[in-house]
């Protein structure tokens, strides 16, 4: 049709393995949404799991932790949605989120003393955590390369 702009994207095929990661990847950042949530609006039923020192680490964030934590939550689960959705801008968000989760281990491993308060089993969670973030920036770029999110 002359006159008109072709608004079609040349998209490649939504591979299976798309929607396995995607929705993993959501049920596993939804899980650090809840304990962000929790901790933030101090749910007693959630925080009984801690102890008096470990809940004055929390709450003993300052506000540029909150907000990098904050920053480290709610972009993964945005990442997680963009990648579901085919976009673009999942390697962005999961991008954020992993710098965002340094910031914040920076703080809590080598500023608070948060491995002594929270335990061995919190720096290997962190390191899991972070690890399986990395990986998600990985496979969002390469889901990129190949033109399934555009």
């Amino acid at each position: 049709m002359a006159g008109k702009s072709r608004i079609f994207i040349d998209r490649a095929p939504t591979p299976w393995h798309l929607w396995v990661v995607g929705i993993l990847s959501l049920l596993w950042n939804a899980v650090g949404a809840f304990d962000f949530v929790a901790t933030q609006l101090q749910l007693e039923s959630y925080m009984a799991q801690f102890t008096a020192v470990q809940l004055d680490f929390f709450y003993g964030f300052p506000i540029w932790v909150h907000t990098f934590w904050a920053l480290a939550v709610w972009s993964a689960v945005a990442g997680s949605l963009a990648l579901l959705f085919r976009s673009r801008f999942a390697v962005s968000l999961f991008v954020v989120s992993v710098i965002s989760m340094i910031v914040t281990s920076i703080h809590n491993f080598g500023m608070a003393n948060g491995a002594e308060i929270m335990g061995q089993a919190s720096v290997i969670l962190s390191v899991v955590i972070a690890v399986i973030s990395v990986l998600l920036v990985v496979y969002s770029q390469a889901m990129l390369r190949r033109r399934v999110l555009v």
